[in-house]
């Protein structure tokens, strides 16, 4: 069984999304664990974390997904553990998800330095289990020159293997290759990939909104797959909003107020993705019937507008077993750009 530690040098670096791609792209028995969970979600009242719990459901890996971490907490772990035992319990969890399997992936937390007071960083994860580390680099083109460099003059790879980085995200590939390919290599780091940005990725469905807004669907949960790729915030007057180019774009969606009868019907007559309503205002009976009738997903939130357009522009749009289309896009990519036999061997 060949393992591999993956990690990012920053957060948001798409660590996830790429594992998935190769686990899609390699179509054999893998396994995963993620020894620190930065990802909450509660379940079932039970503590996963979210990316854990993907990666059971996608590949159907017999293990439960609270049992693919050791903890969430740094005050919790350092309760818990002295070095010794750490290790110890690292290595029997990764002989338990490894067994039956071809690739075992190890997934660290959102950073390298992540997790390094209590011994769960990328590097003593690494250390720990004697196992090649992977890094993925993301962000702008001089970000990543810069987070290389660091990693190549202050980091102390000593012990460790490193098998080499992913720089994901990139905008304009061939201009990255030609001017910091070169910088790079002379540096002795392997490139197993450059990865082009796909705005794509970056795009969520109505599902997943809803769930982490904790929102309540109120119409049409058999169309909540529908993906949004613009938000308006429903403020002018409906019929101000059907004359607006902006407003025409049929994978919007819509935050206004339960109140706000005349921007719902706007919504709808555009052909919305969906719609928000915020502050917890239920629409009358003919309107919600009428919305129902459209195939617009219609969202209900107790926060108010502000709020809830806030909580929508932090949100990291991660991927969900049901997004079979980010999903295989993601798989297309792996085997466009990365050198997969380089990293599995």
């Amino acid at each position: 069984m060949k393992q591999l530690v993956i990690a990012s040098l920053r957060a948001n670096a798409g660590k996830t999304s790429l594992i998935v791609g190769l686990a899609e792209y390699l179509k054999r028995p893998v396994g995963y664990m993620k020894p620190f969970g930065d990802r909450l979600l509660y379940s079932k009242k039970r503590l996963w974390d979210y990316d854990a719990a993907l990666m059971s459901n996608l590949y159907a890996i017999d293990r439960n997904p609270e049992h693919m971490s050791i903890g969430f907490d740094h005050a919790k772990i350092r309760y818990m553990f002295t070095g010794d035992s750490l290790r110890a319990q690292l290595a029997e969890m990764a002989d338990i998800m490894g067994r039956g399997t071809d690739l075992l992936m190890v997934e660290c937390g959102r950073s390298i330095s992540y997790g390094s007071s209590v011994g769960l960083d990328p590097l003593s994860i690494a250390r720990a289990l004697k196992t090649p580390l992977v890094l993925v680099a993301s962000g702008g083109d001089e970000d990543i020159i810069d987070d290389i460099m660091f990693l190549h003059e202050r980091v102390d790879l000593d012990g460790i293997e490193l098998a080499g980085l992913i720089i994901n995200g990139v905008h304009a590939v061939e201009n990255f290759r030609e001017l910091y390919l070169p910088e790079i290599e002379k540096l002795g780091i392997k490139v197993l990939g450059t990865v082009p940005h796909r705005i794509e990725l970056g795009y969520y469905s109505l599902r997943f909104l809803a769930d982490r807004l904790f929102a309540k669907v109120l119409t049409c949960e058999r169309n909540l797959d529908r993906i949004v790729k613009h938000i308006f915030i429903g403020a002018m007057a409906g019929d101000t909003a059907l004359q607006k180019p902006f407003f025409r774009k049929s994978d919007k969606l819509i935050i206004t107020g339960g109140d706000r009868t005349d921007m719902i019907l706007a919504a709808i007559a555009s052909n919305s993705a969906g719609i928000l309503l915020t502050n917890n205002i239920l629409p009358p009976a003919n309107i919600l019937a009428r919305v129902e009738e459209s195939g617009v997903p219609m969202l209900l939130a107790n926060t108010d507008t502000n709020e809830a357009a806030r909580r929508i522009a932090g949100l990291q749009p991660l991927i969900t077993m049901d997004d079979r289309e980010r999903i295989e896009l993601l798989r297309e990519i792996v085997a466009a750009h990365i050198d997969v036999p380089a990293i599995t061997g």
